[in-house]
């Protein structure tokens, strides 16, 4: 594990950076990051490009007047993949817009992530979003490596705390996003009617026919839907409810 170091945007705004190299380095990760005290987090997976036009300006609000201000309220951790596209994006923008102050991670392989003086191979890359203000670059060059790290640094930020995951849209990787989070028995809040991959689960959660993966996670006891298209308001509160034990 390499030490920490400070990366500039365009937008003059500054992230801390770390490369990892082993889940055994987590431990240390975050302390050398800055994060001393275990802190409530929540894991935010989802659609990154593909995105339809008609649903972006809908989510755009939703994080600018629902998610980034109650996380904002409660002083929680958000992580999330970190590069400058779609649900990331998202908060990273309302971030900045509201002023707020909660610690924003983007954790993202290294091979798929465009870097001053790093060769990159993939086609794919994409840069990392300015409004950030920690990343951890993890091995891997292919979209999906990070999933498990993702997981695991909201594991080790909370320690016992509450956590929770939000899936918004998403596509092929979220499966693996959601199953992580399953597997590390955190609770998962999926936003229906946000298209894609949340909305299967939505379906699965209602009984409905959907893909088999969504089934098998529905199976854990652990999603819970909203539907954002009639009281987005609801999301607020299951927030709070999850991440203040209530």
């Amino acid at each position: 594990m390499e030490s920490p170091y400070t990366y500039t945007f365009d937008n003059q705004l500054t992230a801390n950076v770390i490369h990892v190299r082993n889940f055994v380095d987590l431990p240390d990760v975050l302390p050398k990051l800055g994060f001393h005290e275990t802190l409530s987090s929540l894991a935010l997976v989802g659609g990154a490009s593909k995105i339809s036009a008609s649903d972006l300006q809908d989510l755009q609000r939703l994080f600018l007047e629902v998610i980034a201000p109650i996380v904002e309220e409660l002083g929680v951790v958000v992580v999330d993949g970190g590069t400058d596209a779609g649900i990331m994006r998202f908060i990273g923008q309302a971030r900045t817009q509201i002023a707020a102050r909660f610690p924003l991670i983007g954790v993202a392989a290294l091979g798929t992530v465009i870097l001053p003086d790093v060769p990159c191979s993939n086609s794919d890359a994409a840069m990392l979003e300015p409004n950030h203000t920690h990343f951890v670059l993890v091995p891997g060059n292919n979209w999906g490596d990070e999933s498990p790290w993702l997981s695991q640094i909201c594991t080790h930020i909370s320690q016992g705390l509450p956590s929770v995951t939000i899936v918004v849209n998403g596509g092929e990787i979220t499966w693996q996003d959601v199953a992580q989070s399953v597997q590390a028995r955190r609770p998962v809040i999926v936003l229906s009617g946000t298209g894609r991959t949340a909305d299967q689960l939505a379906a699965a959660l209602r009984g409905e026919a959907a893909d088999e993966r969504a089934i098998d996670l529905v199976a854990s006891g652990l999603l819970h839907a909203i539907d954002i298209t009639q009281d987005a308001s609801k999301l607020s509160d299951c927030i709070e409810q999850m991440l203040l034990g209530k």
